[in-house]
């Protein structure tokens, strides 16, 4: 199989007091990559990196995503980089627009996000490679500002996007990109056009493992009840039930999960026996992902750690 780091999701619901547990568990485990993610409403995603970081000594640790809009860029620097100088090599730093309904709902939304995302980017990289940064932009307006301990190992800049104009930015200006679920392998063969060779491309994946795999798909099919959302067409245009799947919604009057074929949800999540997922992550690599991250799907999610450790490489560790 093609070469991928593994990771897992720190569920954005988790009791804040499960959290070092979790994550203490999934390094154990052997899992390459812990992300934590930062939706509104729920933990901030600084504060859980930090502490993940702080209790574990190998894993590396990924923050996805910052939204632009929510904090100045100077100060997000200053994060990144005090991670990077107390965790060196163990952190990957996620960035990207926000959920244009959350972020209009804390008032953090801008005319033109694609032009704030640029800016951002660009300020942030420079920022944390130590440079001292003069710029007077539509958003982004820094006067000589500059880290005074920037990292000795600067961390990875991923942008969470999914347009192909932001994919180019992330392309022109960051070290790589994560991919929202689902993330099927046309999708992120698709994606991966917009980038370098060497550029990171980090896979988000709903997962279950289960040797019946129909009972792995029940539990993943309540996640896919907004796949045909047009916002989520780039995540399944390239693939080849794409009109299928439209005219289906078209004609449901509810939610369409429960219509899709099993090969469906086949290819837009990770479900099923250990060893069809690990050929399924296997594809991915081979589309271009250098990571793939599970999302747990199931009734008790640190429980599930056991069972989606089942698609590591037998020489982890």
């Amino acid at each position: 199989m093609t070469a991928v780091d593994i990771g897992v999701v720190l569920p954005r619901d988790l009791p804040a007091a499960e959290i070092v547990p979790f994550a203490r568990r999934a390094e154990e485990l052997g899992f390459g990559e812990l992300w934590v993610v930062e939706d509104l409403g729920f933990h901030g995603g600084i504060a859980q990196a930090a502490t993940v970081l702080a209790v574990t000594g190998r894993i590396r640790v990924g923050i996805g995503i910052l939204p632009a809009g929510a904090r100045s860029v100077a100060f997000t620097a200053m994060e990144f980089a005090t991670l990077a100088r107390l965790h060196p090599g163990r952190v990957v730093a996620g960035i990207g627009h926000g959920m244009p309904d959350w972020m209009r709902q804390a008032g953090a939304w801008p005319a033109s996000p694609l032009t704030l995302f640029t800016e951002y980017a660009r300020a942030l990289t420079a920022l944390l490679r130590g440079e001292r940064v003069r710029v007077a932009g539509r958003y982004v307006r820094l006067d000589g500002v500059a880290l005074e301990s920037p990292p000795d190992v600067v961390p990875p800049v991923l942008a969470g996007v999914r347009g192909p104009k932001s994919l180019a930015v992330a392309g022109a200006e960051l070290d790589g990109v994560i991919l929202a679920e689902p993330a099927p392998a046309a999708y992120v063969a698709a994606a991966r056009r917009f980038l370098p060779a060497d550029a990171r491309v980090v896979a988000f994946e709903h997962a279950a493992v289960h040797d019946d795999a129909d009972t792995a798909r029940a539990l993943v099919r309540p996640r896919l009840d907004g796949v045909a959302d047009p916002a989520l067409s780039a995540h399944v245009e390239s693939l080849p039930f794409a009109a299928e799947l439209r005219a289906l919604a078209g004609r449901a009057s509810g939610t369409v999960a429960g219509a899709l074929r099993p090969e469906w949800v086949d290819a837009l999540t990770l479900a099923g026996p250990a060893p069809a997922l690990r050929r399924r992550i296997g594809a991915l690599g081979a589309a271009g992902a250098t990571s793939v991250v599970l999302i747990p799907v199931a009734p008790d999610p640190p429980a599930a750690l056991g069972s989606l450790a089942a698609v590591l490489p037998v020489s982890r560790g």
